[in-house]
């Protein structure tokens, strides 16, 4: 069975998911959000070279939490991500130990422990987040040249664009009501994007599938991030999807990194992107890319402002409520709003 407490990861259970005879297991943490998450520090009853220290991931602990998740299909993906694709992309991951899930929706992934492994966390106030951020870029790169345009994600990674996560691209009522809590106290491109995107939903939807199309981790804030060592990795794959490259590079740079860090350096940035593509034989015209970061940091805009919409449902309200205040400075810098009333002008 996979278990759906943390209760039931079991010595039994991790014995046989590990291959490897688990003789005690001790929860160290344990916190839930999207997903039910729980450090364990395992003791094996015979020789091993497995960690003594894992990362488990599962349902959120909460029951209406895990109807949601249940219900958006963040979990399945994420836990499909890790048995089916994490063997193949080309940036830092955590290990994968074990993942598994079933036909009932029912998931579970042993993960590298990133605290045991000596990986560093970043924040937008640390003193080298500018080199950090370009690092991510150059990662995101190597990402997305290894599928850009590849047959795969249309046929057996199709998976990738399935399910109602796929729905936090419109998001329209949640836009609404982060638009009636927090209008009155943001600056104006706040509600005159917020309506926009209310009424046009849809249609942003659709500019939302611009071409050319990889494999996007679909949520690259800084908190889904880790630093090993100089290079960053990326963990929580419950949005990965099929979207432009610029989808990812728009969400870092825009959803949280500090707007003058944002400003000094974003045009360096999607430089810096289009040459990592380059590198590995993959062109995007300078136009396009830039086009493509004022139309996603829409996305950027519009995920901060659902989270934070919901309060603390899906993550700490402080959290959403920082992304989106970052992000609206971000679309009226860029005049993202001309541009999405533009595009939307010429496809009628």
């Amino acid at each position: 069975m996979i278990p759906v407490e943390v209760a039931d990861v079991t010595p039994a259970w991790l014995s046989e998911a590990l291959d490897a005879d688990v003789a005690a297991v001790e929860v160290v943490d344990r916190h839930s959000g999207t997903t039910g998450r729980a450090r364990l520090a395992l003791t094996y009853g015979s020789g091993t070279s497995l960690p003594s220290a894992v990362f488990v991931k599962l349902a959120p602990f909460d029951e209406r939490q895990r109807r949601f998740v249940d219900l958006v299909g963040l979990g399945v993906a994420e836990a499909r991500f890790y048995r089916d694709l994490a063997f193949d992309v080309p940036v830092r991951i955590p290990e994968v130990l074990h993942a598994s899930l079933d036909d009932d929706g029912r998931y579970v992934m042993l993960l590298e422990d990133l605290i045991a492994s000596d990986c560093a966390f970043a924040s937008p106030h640390d003193d080298d987040i500018a080199d950090v951020a370009g690092r991510i870029v150059d990662e995101l790169a190597r990402l997305h040249a290894r599928f850009w345009e590849a047959p795969a994600l249309t046929a057996g990674l199709g998976w990738v664009s399935e399910g109602h996560r796929l729905g936090f691209g419109g998001g329209g009522p949640f836009i609404q009501r982060a638009v009636d809590r927090f209008a009155d106290d943001m600056p104006p491109a706040f509600r005159r994007l917020g309506e926009l995107y209310v009424a046009e939903t849809p249609g942003i939807a659709e500019l939302f599938e611009a071409r050319p199309h990889t494999l996007a981790h679909g949520d690259p804030h800084l908190g889904n991030l880790f630093v090993d060592r100089g290079r960053p990795g990326f963990y929580d794959w419950g949005m990965v999807m099929r979207r432009a490259g610029m989808w990812d590079v728009a969400y870092v740079i825009c959803n949280g990194l500090p707007q003058e860090v944002r400003r000094a350096h974003e045009r360096e940035w999607i430089d810096r992107y289009r040459a990592g593509l380059a590198r590995e034989g993959v062109q995007l015209a300078a136009d396009v890319a830039w086009e493509q970061y004022r139309l996603f940091a829409v996305y950027a805009w519009s995920s901060a402002t659902s989270t934070a919409g919901v309060g603390s449902r899906w993550q700490p309200e402080a959290y959403g409520r920082q992304g989106m205040e970052a992000a609206t400075t971000a679309i009226d810098d860029l005049d993202s709003i001309g541009l999405i009333e533009s595009l939307l002008g010429s496809a009628r």
